[in-house]
């Protein structure tokens, strides 16, 4: 005899803020597609549904999860601080009036991804929240990350060598200037670079900020400190570039209205260029020291 074993049903409690965020989104999708005049400021410019359920799910897995996971792994207050800033700020530059602001201004697109390349990556590695973010999410979470397709993405890109040439690279990629001007028009590319600022810069100072000694962390303290040193020169070289330059090089930002006329193309791209120079030298800094600390508190050799 076949014994047919019945599946659990979820709880209607913890379907609650599922369909709480499903509704807030469809509201907001509704108002940005059909009234976009009557959007306040903190809402999206552009809704997307991959950034609001990202960015919602991370946090309402992240709240429930301190609950359960056990002291040891919990995340103390100011690593909880990192995250709900970290996690605002990625959202912050990406789904309120701000994100007209980056596709009206190039300074203004540069701050954009800084906050989603550097400083709020930087947060989030900060505050250890990936065994508090497991314990709050569903089962195929856990599933789906301890899976063989996820462990060897996780092999390739954390090994260093690839982690700097993606973290240096897709930086200095997207501002090609062909390849800038094409993918603030297309929509597809547009949301293809800005997902691949902000995973990149989860993983590779997830890497870089690692609080274990090695193993089980992929790499030693030492390697790190020179990981977080090593892709600083790179962005200091394109700051200077684009900081210097005195032609425009990047003609989208014409072709598209700028925000304020009054800038001109070259003081556009010499304030955007400082801001690629400095805050991402400023998070290297940080990185170097946090790793530093980190071994100290670790007791382990460089």
């Amino acid at each position: 005899m076949t014994t047919i074993t019945a599946r659990r049903l979820p709880e209607p409690g913890t379907l609650m803020p599922y369909a709480a965020i499903l509704l807030a989104g469809a509201v907001m999708w509704t108002v940005s597609t059909y009234y976009p005049a009557r959007m306040p400021a903190v809402g999206p410019y552009e809704f997307s549904w991959g950034i609001w359920l990202a960015v919602t799910l991370t946090a309402l897995w992240f709240a429930r999860g301190l609950s359960r996971v056990d002291s040891a792994r919990r995340p103390g207050p100011w690593r909880q601080a990192a995250f709900w800033a970290g996690l605002l700020l990625i959202y912050g530059v990406t789904q309120t009036g701000f994100e007209y602001l980056a596709q009206r201004m190039f300074f203004t697109n540069r701050l954009q991804h800084v906050a989603m390349h550097h400083v709020g990556p930087v947060l989030l590695a900060l505050s250890c929240a990936g065994p508090a973010i497991l314990a709050g999410g569903p089962d195929w979470l856990r599933r789906a990350c301890d899976s063989g397709p996820a462990r060897g993405v996780m092999r390739v890109t954390q090994q260093p060598a690839v982690a700097v040439i993606l973290f240096v690279g897709l930086f200095w990629f997207w501002l090609i200037p062909p390849v800038h001007f094409v993918a603030m028009l297309d929509p597809v590319l547009y949301a293809l670079m800005n997902w691949t600022m902000v995973l990149d810069g989860i993983l590779f100072w997830a890497l870089v900020l690692d609080t274990r000694p090695s193993p089980p962390a992929r790499v030693r303290f030492g390697l790190r400190a020179a990981l977080a040193v090593g892709v600083m020169f790179p962005q200091i070289l394109l700051g200077a570039l684009i900081t210097f330059s005195q032609s425009d090089i990047f003609p989208y930002y014409a072709f598209c209205g700028r925000y304020f006329p009054g800038i001109s193309a070259v003081t556009d791209q010499q304030i955007g260029g400082i801001v690629i120079w400095i805050p991402p030298a400023m998070m290297s800094v940080v990185g170097l020291l946090v790793v530093v600390g980190n071994m100290r508190r670790a007791g382990a050799e460089p």
